[in-house]
């Protein structure tokens, strides 16, 4: 796990240790010490943590004018243990809140294993977004279903076309047209 990294390809569009609206702004990241662990297994220094002892991110991209951000995860999100989504919602996503953005892409190739207890907090997120959407993509089907359980997937746009797609091939802006697309194409 320690050669995963969070997706570098848009660096240089942008970098969330520079990002004054950044939850990240000012962090920094060692290349050769690795001090963060899943199942005791070493991850990537670049990825942050944010308060879970199990689940980290990386702020891949936020445009505070189109009101979106892509998250990568990597780890396990553990809610019956760790409470993981609080931990993220009071930790990072509101924080984002506040900067005023209201879509949310969290891409999840990297969760290896979810937890699920109940939907309030997921709840709580989607309420607060009143025009804004949260979408998962890529998740492994067997996390999708534990979502699935706690009825998260109430609050939350996962599974279907949102699972196969290559975002590694676009740019954030790109991506986050396509994700757009698909969830007002489910809404009409």
């Amino acid at each position: 796990m320690h050669d995963i990294e969070p997706h570098f390809n848009w660096l240089h569009l942008y970098n969330s240790e520079e990002d004054e609206r950044s939850p990240f702004f000012e962090r920094v990241h060692s290349e050769f010490v690795f001090t963060n662990s899943v199942y005791n297994y070493l991850i990537h220094p670049q990825w942050d943590s944010f308060g879970s002892n199990t689940l980290y991110l990386k702020i891949l991209f936020a445009d505070y004018e189109e009101k979106y951000c892509i998250i990568e995860l990597i780890g396990e999100w553990n809610d019956v243990i760790h409470n993981d989504i609080m931990i993220l919602k009071r930790q990072v996503i509101e924080l984002l809140e506040d900067e005023k953005i209201d879509k949310f892409i969290l891409i999840g190739e990297n969760v290896l294993n979810f937890h699920a207890s109940d939907d309030s907090y997921y709840e709580e997120w989607y309420n607060e977004i009143d025009d804004g959407w949260i979408a998962f993509v890529n998740f492994r089907q067997h996390v999708l279903d534990e979502l699935k359980i706690c009825h998260a997937d109430y609050y939350i746009n996962c599974g279907g076309e949102l699972d196969v797609l290559n975002w590694r091939l676009f740019t954030p802006l790109q991506l986050f047209r396509k994700v757009e697309e698909i969830i007002l194409h489910r809404l009409a």
